[in-house]
């Protein structure tokens, strides 16, 4: 089977939970209350993550992109950004400054390939010379897909008011993007009906749908000169921030990709616990497939040092905000799933509170080492014996706990003011309502500008 029937972006497969429908309700999961019970039924206390930064209590502030100075393209590409992404909406209109509307074009101009890439009514000898040039109808004014039956398409039908946008940004914005437009329009044509055999093509998959993602929007920080040139110039540490949430994304997904005739975990990995990859979800295989799915985690975990350093660079509060939100999400996903039978029988998710938790806290280096801790203590302590992928987990899980207990070795990242920080954690806490909102609330808005 190919690799992608339907490749997905970093951008689409995201770790941020729907929603909740009403108030949501902080569980403390990060304050260390309860006792966890091991597989074996033995209860065992919750593992004291090293000191948090003092949480700081958040003054009135509105952290919402404000929408009445913008023109009608920008007004319109928003309504797109609010309608094609609930997880990301919210925090692409925090960022600061210029960077907030680069960012915003820059996620629908993928959202576009990615749209491309995923329409199976397209042949793929029209898609592949599609995805190989989608690049250059940045420049083309009235290039559009009127033929796209994606529930997306309206990103390609008015692809015109895109690229005009696009085109409106300061040149060093364009460059990055079309440079990463052009390289993953590329890597998803290589993969349409390659297979995910080696880790190494598992690396390389997960590098065009997610690393370049994330060595763009570097890019992108560090030209709005927000953060320092080597935030962007970085590009290992770039593609890992993307990669450990690629592989968060394609490990937790295992049961739906089959259900959708997807394949994306490495045949080099579950070739020696199976014969074929669907077989794992079989009932008389659920240890084989437990140890398979340890066996990934402790590889995704190789990334989480990458991380931690990547955020200890940082330096504006909104870009922190932006990158750290979904990595502490992916740790606790990894968490939840490590050795966890539910992966093969249904969805593992975050609970909606502990994900509230999680962004309230995620605002500084310090708080972000904490939950990483608490995390890796957490699977480290899930750990079989007799899993043949025990030594590596342990191995790096040590690696993880050297950087995140205090005085470890890593960077430290700049101060903020007591306000900023303050009115960061407000943004956090009420971007969860502002998620469900604001979609509409957008559309009427430009709707009344409109008219």
């Amino acid at each position: 089977m190919a690799a992608s029937t339907k490749a997905v972006s970093l951008f689409k497969r995201t770790l941020a939970l729907s929603p909740p429908r009403g108030p949501p309700r902080a569980l403390g999961r990060l304050r260390g209350g309860g006792r966890r019970v091991q597989q074996g039924g033995t209860a065992v206390p919750p593992p004291a993550p090293p000191p948090a930064a003092p949480r700081l209590q958040p003054p009135p502030c509105t952290p919402l992109c404000p929408q009445d100075s913008l023109g009608r393209g920008l007004r319109t590409c928003y309504r797109y950004l609010n309608q094609t992404s609930r997880s990301f909406a919210a925090v692409i209109q925090a960022l600061d400054g210029e960077l907030r509307h680069a960012v915003c074009i820059f996620y629908l101009v993928l959202r576009a390939l990615d749209t491309i890439e995923d329409d199976m009514t397209i042949s793929l000898d029209v898609k592949v010379p599609m995805l190989h040039e989608f690049h250059s109808y940045l420049y083309q004014p009235e290039w559009k897909y009127m033929e796209s039956k994606e529930k997306d398409r309206q990103v390609l039908e008015d692809f015109p008011t895109i690229s005009m946008e696009f085109r409106n940004l300061s040149k060093v914005y364009q460059d990055v993007i079309s440079d990463i437009c052009h390289k993953m329009g590329v890597g998803m044509a290589e993969f349409l009906e390659k297979k995910v055999d080696s880790q190494h093509e598992w690396d390389k998959y997960c590098h065009y749908v997610a690393g370049l993602v994330g060595i763009g929007l570097s890019r992108l920080f560090s030209a709005s000169e927000l953060e320092d040139p080597i935030v962007g110039q970085d590009t290992e540490l770039a593609n890992s921030m993307g990669l450990f949430l690629q592989k968060t994304n394609i490990i937790r997904d295992y049961l739906e990709d089959q259900l959708e005739g997807r394949e994306f975990w490495p045949r080099e990995v579950w070739s020696r616990y199976a014969k074929k990859l669907s077989d794992l979800a079989k009932p008389e295989n659920i240890d084989m497939a437990v140890q398979c799915l340890n066996e990934l985690i402790t590889n995704a975990l190789h990334h989480v040092p990458d991380v931690l350093t990547y955020l200890s660079r940082l330096k504006n509060q909104s870009v922190f905000n932006f990158c750290a939100i979904p990595q502490v999400m992916a740790i606790a996903t990894l968490a939840a799933c490590y050795n966890n039978k539910q992966v093969f029988r249904g969805v593992v998710k975050i609970r909606k509170g502990q994900a509230v938790t999680l962004m309230m806290d995620a605002t500084n280096i310090q708080a972000v080492k904490a939950i990483m801790y608490q995390y890796v203590e957490e699977i480290y302590q899930k750990i079989p014996s007799t899993d043949p992928s025990s030594n590596k987990t342990q191995q790096v899980i040590s690696s993880i706990r050297a950087m995140s207990l205090p005085g470890g070795s890593m960077a430290s990242r700049h101060h903020y003011s007591p306000i900023y920080l303050s009115c960061a954690m407000l943004l956090a806490a009420l971007s969860w309502q502002y998620l469900s909102t604001i979609s509409k609330a957008t559309e009427e808005y430009v709707q009344a500008g409109e008219n």
